[in-house]
């Protein structure tokens, strides 16, 4: 299979020399096209800090993180934000949609910073809509939508330009159960229907369990990873649950 992400011996370092925070330690993984990978860990453990320097939001202090076959660490400029709006798609926990834009316009802007054609765009659009259910609210303005809704347009938004990689920063944190759920499944099926690669940070033992794969974070390192392989949803959950025992800590911050 090809990698579409592979980060290789990562170190992240926050504070000044006489008072260093090791955020990550030595951390090396790797993710396959069309897989739907979940990292988990307790508050402090460093899962956000991966997704952010895998995102491009922050910077490694030492290692390489390549998606695709572009070594990311080495990007700058303007070739740092070309990449950023052409191979990776951003979900966010509170939406980040801009509120005097319709949903329709929210999703176009991806494309029309590429300098898309308004066929092409309306073409995407549509395709993209129907997939998420999200067709008869594209008039809409976000304070007209529900939690859920507004988090379908994000993933809308993000898998426009279809991007190598779809990086989610807990994606369900902001919505109802009932939501979340129709959420995961969008998730599912954008993965094993349309073969997105999704790499998902959650606290959540539920929304993780739709995942394919999981990785728990510890102090900067990979603890420990699970696959789903032909286990049921709650089998696999039940699963997550008593790695997330053996991580031990706050077992409020990691469930």
């Amino acid at each position: 299979m090809e990698n579409i992400l592979k980060v290789e011996n990562i170190e992240k370092y926050y504070g000044s020399r006489s008072s260093l925070t090791k955020a990550i330690d030595h951390l090396s993984l790797e993710v396959e096209k069309g897989e739907f990978v979940a990292i988990m860990g307790a508050s402090g453990s460093g899962k956000t800090t991966l997704l952010n320097v895998i995102s491009t939001i922050d910077r490694v202090t030492g290692g390489h993180i390549y998606v695709g076959s572009v070594d990311i660490t080495k990007l700058k400029g303007n070739e740092l934000n070309k990449f950023r709006r052409e191979e990776l798609g951003f979900i966010f926990q509170d939406f980040n949609l801009l509120d005097t834009l319709t949903a329709y316009e929210n999703i176009a802007l991806a494309l029309s910073i590429q300098n898309i054609g308004v066929k092409e765009i309306m073409t995407r659009i549509e395709k993209v809509a129907n997939e998420l259910d999200i067709k008869s609210i594209l008039e809409k303005y976000p304070y007209q939508m529900s939690g859920g809704q507004k988090q379908r347009v994000a993933s809308a938004r993000a898998l426009i330009t279809n991007p190598k990689l779809i990086l989610a920063d807990e994606p369900t944190g902001a919505l109802d159960s009932k939501s979340a759920k129709r959420l995961l499944e969008r998730f599912v099926f954008l993965n094993t229907t349309l073969g997105s690669t999704l790499l998902m940070v959650t606290h959540d033992a539920f929304t993780a369990s739709y995942a394919s794969r999981v990785i728990f974070i510890k102090d900067g390192k990979i603890f420990k990873e699970i696959h789903k392989g032909k286990d049921t949803r709650k089998e696999f959950f039940d699963k997550i649950i008593d790695v997330v025992t053996l991580l031990g800590g706050d077992l409020s911050d990691a469930l």
